[in-house]
């Protein structure tokens, strides 16, 4: 395996860091020992998936941004007191959950109107009878089946949907969301197949979908 710090070394004889080079805990470790590039590339890797568990989570482009950003701020102030403890990306989603979490809790105490499904429905509707023709309804329906998923993920407790983002999404095991929220793998299970249950009923569907294999811890 490559090393993270190039042969030659530079002007002050000390062995140049290549970021790119370095593993995660390799690059939280540089981060500490002050070098800034080490942190620019830990952003870069994992701000994609923070984005996107942020997007489900809380079901708007503008609150993922918000949370997305809140979660990249506790990264940087977290990194001196990431213990390894776990995988670093297992810490950065506890981080990005967390800052979902508060995201939610303030968004709670300011509601705000969002887009739904039925709004999608009636401009693709519209759409069709402006003559925008069937090149487009595939696309529309799409997007509405998006949007209802989404609309069906809020109306689940945030405490199901964390659960059920991370396994779904993330493709974590019930080890590793146990870590993340800190709490018993049986709890991990339960909140799942509840959130999955809530999931078919509000869809419509006779049967909750069905697990994947579940990795190895």
């Amino acid at each position: 395996m490559s090393s993270p710090f190039a042969r030659r070394p530079d002007a002050r004889g000390e062995a140049a860091f290549r970021p790119a080079l370095a593993s995660d805990l390799e690059l939280a470790a540089a981060v500490n020992a002050g070098h800034p590039a080490a942190l620019d590339e830990l952003l870069r890797r994992h701000q994609g998936r923070m984005y996107t568990i942020c997007l489900r989570m809380t079901g708007n482009e503008t609150d993922a941004r918000d949370a997305t950003q809140e979660a990249m701020l506790a990264v940087c102030r977290g990194l001196p007191r990431f213990d390894q403890r776990s995988a670093f990306s297992t810490w950065v989603y506890r981080v990005t959950t967390n800052a979902c979490l508060d995201e939610l809790r303030r968004r709670a105490r300011r509601p705000v109107a969002h887009g739904s499904a039925d709004d999608v429905a009636a401009a693709s509707s519209t759409h069709q009878r402006a003559g925008g023709g069937a090149t487009s309804s595939a696309g529309d329906d799409a997007v509405v089946a998006r949007l209802t998923l989404d609309d069906a993920l809020a109306r689940l407790p945030n405490d199901f949907r964390a659960a059920l983002v991370l396994r779904d999404l993330c493709e974590l095991d019930y080890a590793e969301i146990s870590q993340v929220l800190d709490i018993p793998p049986g709890t991990v299970r339960s909140r799942i197949a509840r959130a999955r249950a809530a999931l078919a009923r509000d869809l419509g569907n006779q049967t909750p979908p069905g697990d994947r294999p579940t990795k190895q811890p």
